[in-house]
């Protein structure tokens, strides 16, 4: 062996090509492959013997050629056997590679068939011999014929069926990455590229995951040829997959067999963020690679299911917005999916029709939550990207600064709109990124405080909210950003008053921990204290008061209220050592003495001062020697001591004057109320604390002392205040109270706090009075004055033009309110009887109480919080509101309003209805701010379920909410049992009301549900009260309830139906067949149910335009080799429904269309509506131009039904309607309402969406080779507009009678009958 090898070596060294190819010749093929094989195992000399064996072996000889293939076919398998050194292997293959070319087109072939049979049965495992099989194809591609079975084939077909022929084999999963990386180098077709990638791309999932990052890399390099978005969509696709089995098996670990292999979620997030980084390396080198990735994108999220969104998906668009060019373009497309996805969601849960027809809703911000999640592991490139999109959704999304950049109070406690949702969504990413995430905390909290500072314009609440919950979450966290902190406190007197108090509060746990924190915040407000800005001095009260409130004196009163939400561990750094108990005492009354120099600022700032006292005396007790001591002192000044002297509180002093104005200087009225308050409250704790009055050191004696005081001087004022007539206050009805005059503004405040004080007097006399009726006797005294200047400012305001009175707002605290209505109420205690018998007799005092009611509930509805002690106390308001709920709910079931006849005389509201009132707001307030205690709110009305007990599970509690509907319905049946002349309109709205608002927590598939609906559909059959705003809101409840039942389009016709025979035809000469489908639709109340009925054909019509871009945009993206949806005998349910639906539409528009409906905004918007019918139509056509451009499918028959509906039934009508809206508009004596027809452009837009609509069917006809034409019958009656402007001249120009002639001119009507 080792002969050959030499001989061959020494004949190819001396150049002695002859000798050397008598030698190879003389060698059988064994012995040329053993010599081959053993000097390639020894690493000796092979390349010089390979050398030799080409050099002997002419290409242009038999002999030669087949030695060479012989060669090829030897040291192939050789080198993939794993025998050979690495060097020695690729030494051979590169020498094969160089002589490749003068290979035959059969020795190719035969080459390429050893290639792929060898990949087929797996030898090919180590790729090593794959770098010269481009070579081979290369080769082969250039050969001009090539024999294949019987024929001939192009070496370009040969090679195409050699690489079919390996993509629909088997393929060794070892070799994958290797075949991939090799197919980089073969000259491809897009045909041939197309079947190599979906070969690769089904090869994924046979693949060890760890194989995937290399193997995604080396596809990405191939994408290079084309394909691209076949291997993005590949690539998402694959994970996407994963990251559903990896659920399924979170899901069901526990159930699934112990067989399945399951996938550890941290392996996967980190091939994923290995993937992750391949694509956006690749997207920076390739632009066009991005922008297939984007524009899929775009497509994708066109389609309304976002089906191929997903975690991955997600995390690779945030990594792509890391590349400067695309940053924009990702958070746009981003921001759209997140908004179109929210408004699918409220569009779906809205309409039973679309839960039907598509029940499935894929949640892109669960979606994007998720990848928050997985960005745990490692995913540093997708956090930066997390950061930007959670501020730019809370920047776009945020709330917008309303009229006069006002801003609505209180946040919503439920995101009910979809911007309200994408803002929250908003928050979340940022507070959960916050949490997780160490490296991007520092900048999420300095763009928040950022935006803090720099927003003064716009409302901030929701970073407030964000900052809030970051403080709770990671307290500990944020003091290592302190300085953060400290700088934003720099901007305080100069930010918004409502962003102090915000940012004041959520930094409030933080206060308690570091003391340099709490250094910096006095030292800003101490300089804000004397800020030239009257908003500076607001919020050095606002943080003072927050200071005070929350730095407890050792051995003050423990308070239920005094809970925060602050860690213990957090608690300890101050409360347990005795300095810092006598430190925060110093340090409170050092705050005190600061804030006592505000008594003598403007009205504004002692108002928060006062309104802030009772929660800081509550907190620390041990301060009310202090704040008792200067509210004395400051009612001391408009308190007149001599008892003799009349009024017992000096006005003067309360106001000032600059110029020509004049305002409030001290709000007396809550300086009274604040004293009262905390007086009363300490008064009861000490009781509770010493019942026996054992205890009498200095302290105890001093506040004996201002406490007899301050209850002589309220006494005194009592007992003066009832003797004062208002000549005593110069506020009688001769007095001036127009606001245009400094008197009348001077009488207007002296009224207000005149008012207030009396408010005042009645709760102290209430709290002490112990049920004694000389105190009761003394609070009807009270009462009479204030009715009395109530009643005076009400007359007088009511004089101008303009009503300028508005009722201020109560001083009666929400407690005292809920107390007084359930002793006025239901208080049946035998030895109260007597003493209440005074307050209950007065009905003008009842009546005043309950509108208090109302006010204070309003109050919570629009802010969230209500005046006085407890105001800011969520859990203390809402037992509050259960206590009213049930008071109000029993006098008005138990009450009936037929004993009070006086109400209805008197042209105001009764007090059934102030309960009404009372108890809609109630519900409204429970399901806007507390969404989850709705249950517990009904419980207290007394209800408990058949087995005896309180309502605990979900069956009792629906229970229970229809057993009070059932109620309120009782109610509205009374109403509407008697005559129209007893029927009470606004009582009838208000239980309408409270019915819509206690159907919203029924489920629409319960059985109740069901029943409400037939109960609303009878009473509007069989009412027929002649009260548009009654009938408006039955309707309303009617059509809200529908919706979400089945669709209302069936509904809609009969309603058309009533109102075309109530209003009667234009054509006059037509009779309308009589028919009655709902008795509430009568000549009074018609026009409210067509403004009605068409605002629901609006939404009708927003479900199918949403139904038909859904159908289209699945279109689109079903082009590409998809099979016809449409069989003969089958029509997609989408579109049947949206044929069905539109029919009956047109149906019900063609029945308005044809009644004499009055000029003005009804006529105008059916106008509108159908001309978005005739839009919706053309969409509709448009979408089957589609279908027959891609599918060449029959159009549905029922689709001819409605072309052939729409010109048979309601173009024809639509111009006789124009007619007929012109001709009203010319003899309209109103010039307002033919403007307003002009300036709506209503009549043009509607003729062009017909003609549009006429058009695509024309189109749609060629396509189908239908002539949908046949049914359209053209209108000749298209010139009406010469004809109003020649009408016009005629009218200006000449007499009456050409008016006729002129309008003779227009069209015979060609109206058909009704049938």
């Amino acid at each position: 062996m080792k002969a050959e090898m030499d001989k061959i070596v020494s004949l190819s060294d001396e150049e002695n090509i002859p000798e050397l190819q008598k030698y190879l010749s003389t060698l059988t093929d064994d012995q040329l492959t053993n010599t081959i094989t053993n000097s390639a195992l020894k690493g000796k000399k092979v390349g010089t013997i390979i050398k030799g064996i080409f050099k002997g072996s002419p290409p242009s000889s038999t002999a030669g050629a087949n030695r060479r293939l012989l060669l090829y076919q030897h040291c192939i398998p050789l080198c993939e056997s794993g025998d050979l050194q690495t060097e020695v292997a690729a030494d051979i293959i590169g020498l094969l590679m160089l002589e490749t070319h003068t290979l035959s087109g059969p020795s190719l072939a035969t080459l390429g068939s050893l290639f792929v049979d060898a990949i087929k049965v797996g030898k090919m495992s180590s790729g090593k011999s794959l770098e010269l099989f481009p070579t081979v194809l290369t080769a082969l591609a250039a050969c001009e014929a090539l024999s294949y079975g019987k024929g001939e084939l192009s070496g370009e077909e040969y090679k195409k069926q050699l690489i079919n022929s390996l993509c629909s084999s088997r393929w060794d999963p070892q070799c994958v990455i290797h075949l991939t990386t090799m197919f980089r180098d073969v000259p491809l077709s897009s045909e041939e590229l197309q079947f190599v990638v979906e070969k690769v791309l089904r090869m994924f999932s046979k693949l060890d995951l760890q194989e995937i990052p290399p193997l995604v890399y080396q596809l990405l390099l191939l994408s290079a040829k084309g394909c691209k978005k076949q291997v993005l969509d590949g690539i998402v696709g694959y994970f996407k997959e994963q990251d559903a089995r990896q659920e399924e098996e979170q899901k069901h670990g526990d159930s699934l067999d112990l067989e399945v292999q399951s996938i550890p979620q941290d392996q996967l997030r980190h091939v994923e963020g290995t993937a992750i980084l391949h694509i956006v390396f690749a997207i920076r080198l390739d632009h066009e690679l991005a922008r297939e990735f984007l524009k899929g994108f775009k497509v994708m999220y066109n389609i309304t299911s976002y089906a191929d969104l997903c975690p991955f998906s997600v995390a690779l668009l945030l990594s792509v917005a890391r590349i400067q060019r695309y940053e924009e373009q990702v958070f746009e497309l981003l921001k759209g999916a997140i908004i179109k996805s929210f408004k699918d969601e409220q569009l779906q849960q809205g309409s039973k029709l679309l839960q039907d027809l598509l029940p499935g809703h894929c949640s892109v911000a669960q979606m994007i939550l998720d990848t928050v999640q997985n960005s745990v592991f490692g995913w540093d490139h997708v956090t930066q990207g997390l950061v930007q999109l959670g501020f730019f959704l809370m920047d776009a999304f945020g709330p917008k600064p309303g009229p006069f950049g006002k801003t609505t109070e209180g946040s919503l406690a439920v995101a009910r709109t979809p911007t309200q949702q994408a803002c929250k969504l908003g928050g979340q990413v940022l507070l959960q990124g916050f949490k997780m995430h160490e490296p991007i905390r520092g900048e999420i909290l300095e763009q928040v405080l950022n935006r803090l500072v720099t927003k003064t314009a716009s409302p901030v609440s929701h970073f407030l909210d964000l900052f809030s919950d970051i403080v709770v979450s990671a307290p500990m966290i944020l003091l290592e950003s302190s300085s953060k902190v400290t700088e934003t406190f720099d901007h305080l007197s100069y930010l918004p008053l409502a962003t102090v108090q915000g940012l004041l509060k959520a930094v409030q746990p933080l206060l308690k921990v570091s003391m340099s924190l709490k250094d910096a915040l006095i030292l800003v407000l101490r300089k804000a204290m004397f800020s030239s800005q009257l908003d500076g001095r607001k919020s050095a009260v606002t943080g003072f008061l927050l200071l005070l409130k929350n730095f407890k004196v050792l051995g003050s009163l423990a308070s239920s209220q005094c809970s925060q939400a602050i860690s213990s561990s957090q608690i300890q750094v101050d409360v347990h050592s005795r300095y810092n108990s006598a430190a925060n005492e110093a340090f409170c009354l050092e705050i005190l003495s600061s804030l006592r120099r505000c008594l003598s600022q403007q009205a504004d700032v002692r108002l928060m001062l006062y309104e802030g006292f009772f929660d800081v005396l509550r907190r620390n007790s041990q301060l009310a020697s202090s704040i008792m001591q200067t509210l004395l002192s400051q009612l001391k000044r408009y308190y007149e001591p001599e008892q003799d002297l009349l009024p017992p509180v000096k006005l003067e002093p309360c106001i000032t004057a600059h110029g020509d104005q004049v305002y409030l200087q001290e709000p007396l009225a809550h300086l009274l109320s604040c004293t009262v308050h905390c007086l009363m409250w300490l008064q009861n704790t000490r009781q509770s604390a010493n019942p026996n009055g054992d205890d009498s050191d200095g302290d105890e004696e001093e506040e004996e002392g201002y406490r007899s005081d301050l209850h002589a001087i309220l006494e005194s004022m009592t007992r003066r205040m009832i003797k004062c007539e208002l000549e005593d206050f110069e506020l009688d009805k001769s007095a001036e109270f127009s606001m245009g005059s400094s008197v009348g503004v001077k009488n207007n405040i002296y009224a207000v706090l005149v008012m207030g004080v009396y408010e005042v007097l009645m709760e102290y006399n209430f709290i002490k009075a112990n049920y004694s009726k000389r105190c009761f006797e003394e609070i009807i005294e009270l009462f009479s004055r204030y009715h009395k200047l109530s009643e005076i400012l009400k007359e007088k305001s009511g004089k101008g033009r303009v009503p300028s009175h508005k009722t201020p707002r109560s001083l009666f605290s929400m407690g005292i309110i809920s107390t007084s209505i359930t002793v006025l109420f239901r208080d049946n205690t035998q030895s109260r009887e007597e003493a209440l018998s005074v307050l209950r007799s007065n009905g003008e005092f009842v009546r005043y109480i309950l509108s208090v009611v109302v006010q204070k509930i309003q109050q919570l509805d629009e802010t969230g919080h209500t005046d006085g002690p407890d105001g800011q106390n969520a859990d203390k308001t809402f037992r509050f509101l259960c206590d009213m709920t049930s008071v109000l709910m029993w006098r008005y079931t138990n009450i009936p309003s037929v004993v009070e006849e006086g109400g209805k005389k008197e042209k105001r509201s009764s007090l059934s209805q102030l309960c009404l009132e009372g108890l809609l707001r109630i519900f409204t307030t429970c399901q806007q701010r507390y969404p989850n205690k709705m249950a517990q709110l009904l419980s207290t009305m007394g209800w408990t379920s058949k087995n005896g007990t309180e309502q605990d599970d979900e069956g009792d509690v629906v229970e229970m909410n229809y057993f009070y509907i059932r109620q309120f319905q009782r109610a509205l049946f009374t109403q509407l049992s008697g005559g129209e002349e007893d029927f009470n309109s606004k009582e009838a709205q208000l239980l309408i009301s409270i019915l819509s608002v206690l159907s919203r927590q029924l489920k629409p598939s319960s059985q109740q549900f069901v029943q409400m609906i037939t109960w609303t559909v009878k009473i509007c059959k069989e009412t027929s009260f002649e009260d548009s705003a009654f009938c408006k809101g039955l309707l309303s409840l009617l059509f809200n309830l529908h919706v979400l039942y089945k669709s209302p389009v069936g509904l809609l016709l009969e309603l058309c139906q009533d109102i075309h025979s109530v209003l009667g035809d234009i054509d006059q000469d037509v009779e309308v067949e009589k028919q009655s489908n709902f008795a509430i639709v009568n000549v009074k109340t018609a026009s409210t149910a067509a403004l009605l009925v068409l605002s629901q054909v609006d939404r009708v019509l927003d479900e199918v335009d949403w139904l038909i871009a859904r159908k289209k945009s699945q279109t689109a993206s079903d082009k590409l080799g998809c099979e016809a949806t449409q069989t003969a005998g089958r029509q997609d349910p989408v579109e049947k429904a949206v044929t069905l639906q539109l029919g009956t539409l047109l149906t019900a528009l063609s029945e308005l269309v044809q009644t004499a409906l009055l000029l003005g905004t009804c006529t105008v918007t059916l106008l509108r509506e159908l001309t978005r019918t005739y839009t919706i139509l053309t969409t509709l056509v448009k979408y089957y131009i589609q279908v027959c451009a891609s599918q060449h499918g029959s159009l549905p028959a029922r689709f001819e039904k409605l072309v052939k509906l729409s010109g048979s039934h309601l173009t024809p009508q639509c111009y006789s309607f124009i007619t007929y809206a012109q001709v009203l508009a010319w003899f309209s004596l109103s010039s307002s309402v033919a403007k307003l027809l002009r300036e709506t452009k209503a009549i043009p837009n509607l003729i062009f969406s017909i003609e549009q609509y006429e058009k695509y069917l024309i189109t749609l006809s060629k396509k189908s080779k239908v002539n949908l034409m046949q049914y359209m019958k053209l209108s000749t009656s298209r010139d009406f507009r010469i004809n109003a402007a020649t009408l016009d001249a005629a009218l200006q120009e000449q007499d009456d009678s050409q008016v006729v002639s002129a309008s003779s001119t227009q069209e015979p009507k060609q109206k058909k009958r009704k049938q």
